[in-house]
């Protein structure tokens, strides 16, 4: 370690400014910066050669739907007819299918990225689609595969930093696909979701706002409309994602939670949303739910299909490809909608660029260049130039890529035959 003593300073979202000035200060050695906010102006003027992007990192966050929501003690819902008709709607395949086509994710991420960042960090498949390989082809690229003859995929791209899902022809024939069967089921229209807002957090309430308008305008508030419930942090977390169990999650519409790797398998994504998952419970789903909501939803499948890939020891690329096609399910079903990896923001720093230890997965080190285990961390004492970071990062590609194909061929040898 070259640091001798390292403080931490919580930062519950309330003002977000707040990093930039303590770095300016020299209180901090690294700032995240809201290019939405007015003084980001003046940061570029004073920072313009020192202001760059980190890279996407392995996590993956998402908007999930609650497919068996219990609580209610925070919602717009005026009667049990309207909790009945949005669980139908939630449970059916196109309704979901409509929502994640009708997102614009883009202006999601721009409440805290701003629009020349907002791209830069979307991610549109949980596993990304770069985590592992295979016989020189890349996870994604089974997951197209096996998408390629499903007309309502075959034309979305997966792929990292774009937005291939909003697509406002997509979600109104979705819609009117799912109304035409929830109608037959007697179900009235317009579905209200509700959705939760931390109140004290200024960007995550930006975004659900953003969220509640581009479902809204895509699919005409006469069919949804997205309530969105302000809650105090307690009460947040209490009912979201620190609920105990599954029945005490108190949405329809989940604001994101996320999940990163622990070891470079899919399965260290994929297993998460097993009927009995470690993230199941963020869609309403545990030990204790209705076993007809897996049935119905088809997750009694997709914990197949994931167990069917689990087995296979002995050929890479078939292991590989049996999990893409547990993700394909788990796209096509649409019952979460990936937002955004972490990394791929604007900040400034004095870490020495790429001295941080480093692991795609894991705890052993950060797979944002400088964020995670202070492990190697270096400190300068002027601002990393983008210039610098630039050709730091050029040269830590070409290592990892050596370094990857390096470790993909170790793991073919030690597959079990």
């Amino acid at each position: 370690m070259s640091i001798d003593n390292i403080k931490l300073t919580y930062n519950d979202g309330s003002d977000p400014e707040s990093l930039y000035k303590n770095f300016d200060k020299g209180n901090y050695t690294r700032a995240r910066l809201y290019p939405t906010k007015s003084s980001y102006k003046d940061i570029e003027k004073k920072y313009k050669d020192d202001i760059f992007y980190t890279p996407q990192d392995q996590s993956t966050y998402y908007v999930s739907f609650n497919l068996n929501r219990k609580a209610y003690e925070f919602t717009s819902k005026e009667n049990d007819s309207q909790k009945t008709d949005t669980h139908k709607a939630i449970l059916n395949k196109d309704f979901r299918q409509a929502i994640t086509f009708a997102f614009d994710r883009t202006a999601f991420a721009a409440q805290a990225l701003g629009e020349e960042g907002a791209v830069k960090a979307l991610r549109s498949s949980f596993v990304p689609p770069a985590f592992v390989s295979a016989n020189g082809k890349e996870f994604g690229d089974f997951v197209k595969e096996e998408l390629a003859s499903d007309s309502t995929w075959n034309d979305v791209d997966l792929s990292d930093a774009q937005d291939g899902f909003y697509n406002v022809e997509k979600a109104k024939a979705s819609f009117e696909k799912a109304k035409t069967a929830l109608e037959a089921e007697g179900v009235q229209f317009p579905i209200h979701l509700d959705i939760a807002a931390e109140q004290t957090d200024e960007i995550s309430s930006q975004r659900v706002s953003s969220l509640k308008q581009s479902v809204e305008v895509s699919l005409g508030m006469d069919n949804i409309v997205i309530d969105v419930q302000k809650e105090n942090t307690d009460d947040y977390e209490r009912t979201g994602y620190y609920a105990v169990s599954a029945d005490q999650k108190d949405y329809d519409l989940s604001e994101p939670s996320g999940w990163g790797p622990d070891y470079d398998d899919p399965s260290t994504y994929l297993d998460v949303f097993k009927s009995e998952g470690v993230q199941s419970d963020k869609i309403g789903v545990d030990s204790e739910s209705d076993e007809d909501v897996d049935k119905v939803v088809g997750l009694d499948k997709y914990t197949e299909l994931v167990s069917e890939a689990a087995g296979i020891t002995d050929d890479l690329e078939a292991r590989y490809k049996a999990y893409a096609k547990a993700q394909a399910w788990l796209t096509d079903s649409a019952i979460i909608i990936p937002l955004y990896s972490k990394g791929a923001m604007p900040v400034l720093s004095k870490i020495v660029p790429f001295s941080p230890s480093y692991a795609t997965s894991g705890v052993k080190g950060s797979n944002v260049y400088d964020d995670g285990p202070y492990k190697y961390y270096e400190l300068q004492d002027e601002p990393v130039t983008a210039k610098q970071y630039e050709e730091a990062l050029k040269k830590w590609e070409k290592a990892k890529e050596k370094s990857d194909k390096e470790y993909q061929e170790k793991l073919s040898e030690h597959v079990e035959d």
